[in-house]
């Protein structure tokens, strides 16, 4: 599993055989979270979450909203298609 960006100790992941719509997990200690990118110009939307608290949330999508062309570049080299 690919780590593609890091947030605060977080890990941002692109699983190589996952399914679409594009999308990333974030892993950390504390719980995971799955979050839609909305490729090519987002924004990123929640779509699942398990132990983050909503500050984080809201920091986790502010941090792949900065870093939404890359990861979308990333999901397009890992899977071609969004």
């Amino acid at each position: 599993m690919p780590t593609v960006l890091r947030i605060n100790g977080l890990r941002v992941v692109i699983w190589p055989n996952d399914h679409r719509p594009a999308h990333v997990h974030v892993k950390g200690a504390d719980g995971e979270a799955v979050f839609n990118l909305h490729c090519p110009g987002g924004p990123p939307e929640l779509r699942e979450s398990y132990g983050f608290r909503l500050a984080d949330l809201n920091q986790i999508a502010d941090a792949l909203a900065a870093a939404i062309a890359a990861l979308c570049a990333e999901w397009r080299t890992i899977h071609g298609d969004y």
